[in-house]
């Protein structure tokens, strides 16, 4: 299987962390694939015509262009590990939380984007509105630490370890630890974890 990727794209880090936990890291052929918003990869647009990562082209020519989709296609491959519970109310619960990761993730990346811009070009409305989101979702991580702490790994942990490392990439100036102490005491356990350490951003 060839996975489009880029070792700085937190969509992509959750894919690898997924395929670490189920151990399928040696069945993908990774593809350095950069992209941009305002620059379209148009040798990664031959698999994926929307130019973004991840994206996963099968053995037999088929791409999945999503990163939870792929996720659970690597599940399907994958024996032991269960990052998709089977028990519909579990299974709805990991889901759950998985949705609120992906989404700060999306948040985080519009924001990076918008804070990156020529200062001439930024939308103040539009960077309040992300930091107004940024400031109701971490209490909302907050109160899910419980829940993380004592259910087994799934794939709303994964996600939501992936935005906070993201956070930790690119807004490392804005400590969000003080504020909330079980997330973050939470995070530094599962950060320890080989599939995080594996997969810590670098360039590419």
């Amino acid at each position: 299987m060839k996975l489009h990727w880029s070792g700085r794209s937190p969509f992509v880090r959750k894919v690898m962390v997924a395929a670490h936990e189920l151990g399928l890291t040696d069945r993908l052929t990774l593809v350095r694939s950069p992209v941009a918003m305002s620059a379209p990869n148009k040798e990664l647009m031959r698999d994926n015509p929307l130019s973004r990562i991840p994206t996963l082209v099968l053995d037999d020519g088929s791409v999945l262009t999503d990163s939870l989709l792929i996720c659970e296609y690597l599940q399907l491959q994958a024996t032991g590990t269960v990052l998709f519970p089977t028990s519909p109310t579990d299974r709805i619960d990991a889901l759950r939380r998985h949705a609120l990761g992906s989404g700060f993730i999306e948040v985080s990346v519009l924001r990076r984007n918008e804070r990156d811009r020529p200062l001439e070009r930024r939308s103040p409305p539009h960077l309040a509105a992300y930091e107004e989101k940024f400031a109701a979702t971490l209490p909302a991580f907050e109160r899910e630490a419980a829940l993380l702490t004592t259910k087994p790994i799934d794939i709303g942990h994964v996600a939501i370890a992936c935005a906070l490392a993201y956070l930790d990439f690119r807004f490392a100036d804005e400590p969000w630890r003080p504020a909330h102490p079980a997330l973050a005491h939470w995070h530094e356990a599962f950060a320890a974890r080989p599939s995080m350490i594996a997969t810590v951003p670098v360039d590419g």
